[in-house]
């Protein structure tokens, strides 16, 4: 009976069982056996199973080691493509360790994608590539089964306004480089951008605008189309050069001076990198800001150079020791810029065991012209050596065109002009007595260099020759004059790529005065390791009675090596040098003092560090049975 409207239901009484009823709740009551749970006991006495077949395809479970490999693209990948692949692979990344099944197949998706974007950048748009994993045994493979399809060729290629360049118009073509029937290869259309970009400054259009290349693709006939919008905005020619106002480093003048090109000449990008690098090489500066400007000439621009100074002051310290030239420090301070433009001051000091220098340099880098150096120097030492010892006041300075790493030149050369009072000890050669004289010197020493070696620090290939002349006139109780005269030839010869046979001779020689009227510091000595490796510094020559090297009127020397680039960055040089000093003034080819050896060469980024461990072949009496030699780039 339904309860009447409004009102509430009579709850029912609770429902009750009897506890002796099995099917209650009686806490008492045993639990039922739950079906599953059993584990049958192994028998240990039953035949192991049989093994699985390795060969037999199996899904993989848990984790193993794998290996991968792709196939389909031996006939169409490029050897940049495959490096490209090792270096974005998320297989290759992980290769050696343990992964799952869902592991190995996210893996081989993302690599499956990628390798279909390499070749599609390659010029195969169909490409498609499958992933699959086969069994081996405990180590599965990977493999991504790749189906290139048809490679799709340009069909047009359109520089849009390049006709605006005129008679240039077909160099900037031929500078773009991407022809129709080309493949559609994303790294030749990138290539072919930067070179007409590279070009269309280079041929005077500063204010020329390239735009971004723009590619349809049509999948029917397995063609391209690409576009691309340049604006030349005129040939210009260069007009002056500016700096802003607050400029600290120097002037527009001097940079100027520095750079390649004039006022008038035909504007060109490369000369504004170039002149941008040897701004750097001042280290004056930290950054450079090169921009060009419209002039007041509609077929002028001018070029604005904004320039950030770098620290001018430097503190240097040198440590060393030589057998022959004993232990020695040096340390020295230089104003950079002490005397604007690039005229630096150097306060220089030495002090050792056989030497003792105190000296005054100022030197004007980029003098009216790139690479030119005016030097002038005062200098106070003590030098003492086995041949002798001079206490030297000097007043020097040169002008010279010099190389460098940065910028090697074919031609260099020197010339300045030199003022000395020496006070010098050696002997009497006759009875090897002691004795001192002073010596008042003027020279006008002159240098002339052919460099056709392919690189300032480690050549190999070309050859080298120098000649040096030094007029001079000495007063040591009369005037007398005659002239020093040094010949220097190398050549460089690669046999091998990791082989390179170098070879050198130097010739000397000294006209016009006796022997013993030259100043002991002036005359020639042989033996050390820039002369014949094996003897001791200087030690090579006539001797006197305490057998004492005395010195020459002429010399002679020749160096033979092969430079071995070893392993990595490390080489070896086997060599073998000779040479002599002569009292007669013209150099003879006998009697010669031969040293051989082996060297060490680390290959730095600066340059090769050399170690050379040389010993004489037919040893003087008094010379060491090994000497070595450290310094930077190759002996010659």
């Amino acid at each position: 009976m339904s309860p009447a409207p409004g009102t509430t239901p009579p709850t029912p009484p609770p429902t009750t069982r009897p506890i002796s009823d099995p099917s209650g709740l009686d806490p008492q009551s045993p639990l039922a056996p739950l079906p599953g749970l059993g584990v049958d006991w192994p028998d240990l006495n039953a035949a192991p199973p049989e093994p699985a077949d390795p060969a037999a395809p199996t899904e993989m479970t848990g984790e193993a080691r794998y290996s991968y490999r792709i196939d389909g693209i031996d006939d169409v990948s490029s050897a940049l493509l495959h490096q490209r692949f090792q270096d974005l692979s998320t297989l290759k990344a992980h290769d050696g360790d343990p992964a799952n099944a869902a592991q190995l197949d996210r893996r081989a998706r993302e690599d499956a994608d990628l390798l279909t974007t390499l070749l599609r950048a390659e010029g195969y748009y169909d490409a498609r590539v499958s992933t699959r994993i086969e069994p081996n045994g405990g180590r599965p493979v990977v493999v991504l089964e790749a189906e290139p399809g048809v490679i799709y060729k340009f069909g047009n290629v359109a520089l849009n306004g390049v006709t605006a360049a005129g008679d240039k118009a077909t160099t900037l073509r031929d500078a773009f480089g991407v022809k129709p029937e080309d493949p559609v290869n994303a790294d030749k259309i990138a290539a072919g951008e930067a070179q007409l970009r590279t070009a269309i400054g280079e041929k005077g259009f500063p204010f020329a605008e390239v735009g971004e290349p723009e590619i349809v693709v049509d999948h029917a006939t397995h063609t391209a189309t690409l576009a691309m919008t340049v604006v030349p905005g005129g040939e210009k020619r260069f007009g002056v050069i500016t700096t802003p106002a607050d400029n600290k480093v120097f002037g527009a003048k001097h940079i100027q001076e520095i750079a390649r090109f004039n006022p008038g000449d035909p504007f060109d990008a490369a000369s504004l990198t170039d002149l941008r690098r040897a701004l750097i090489q001042t280290s004056l500066v930290s950054s450079v800001d090169i921009k060009p400007v419209q002039g007041a000439d509609p077929d002028v621009v001018n070029i604005d150079v904004g320039l950030e100074p770098a620290p001018q002051h430097t503190i240097a310290g040198e440590l060393g020791y030589g057998t022959g030239e004993g232990a020695r420090a040096e340390v020295s301070w230089t104003d950079r810029n002490m005397f604007p433009p690039e005229g630096a001051l150097t306060l220089r000091g030495v002090l050792g065991t056989k030497e003792q220098l105190a000296s005054v340099i100022y030197r004007r880098n980029n003098f009216h012209a790139r690479d030119r150096v005016l030097t002038g120097q005062i200098v106070a030492s003590n030098l003492t050596r086995d041949a002798y010892q001079a206490k030297t006041f000097s007043i020097s300075g040169s002008l010279e065109k010099q190389t460098n790493i940065f910028f090697q030149k074919k031609w260099t050369w020197s010339f300045g002009g030199e003022l000395a009072a020496s006070d010098e000890r050696d002997v009497i050669v006759s009875t090897g007595a002691p004795r001192r004289r002073t010596f008042f010197i003027g020279a006008l020493p002159t240098t002339l260099t052919y460099d056709g070696s392919d690189d300032l620090l480690d050549p190999t290939k070309g050859f080298r020759l120098g000649a040096r002349f030094s007029p001079e006139v000495s007063l040591q109780g009369q005037v007398f004059g005659y002239a020093r005269v040094q010949i220097d030839a190398s050549a460089y010869q690669s046999v091998t790529p990791k082989v390179v046979l170098a070879g050198r001779i130097r010739l000397g020689t000294i006209a016009g005065a006796p022997r013993d009227e030259i100043a002991p510091s002036r005359r020639f000595y042989a033996g050390g390791g820039a002369s014949v490796r094996g003897y001791g510094y200087q030690d090579i020559g006539p001797r006197d009675p305490n057998n004492a090297p005395i010195g020459g009127r002429s010399l002679t020397e020749f160096s033979i090596e092969a430079r071995v680039k070893a392993f990595g960055n490390f080489g070896v040089v086997p060599f073998l040098d000779g040479g002599n000093i002569y009292t007669s003034p013209l150099p003879k080819f006998t009697q010669f003092r031969f040293g051989t050896g082996i060297g060490l060469r680390y290959y730095s980024s600066f340059g090769p560090i050399r170690i050379d461990v040389g010993t004489p072949l037919n040893r003087q009496p008094g010379d060491a049975r090994v000497a070595v030699y450290v310094s930077l780039g190759q002996a010659f």
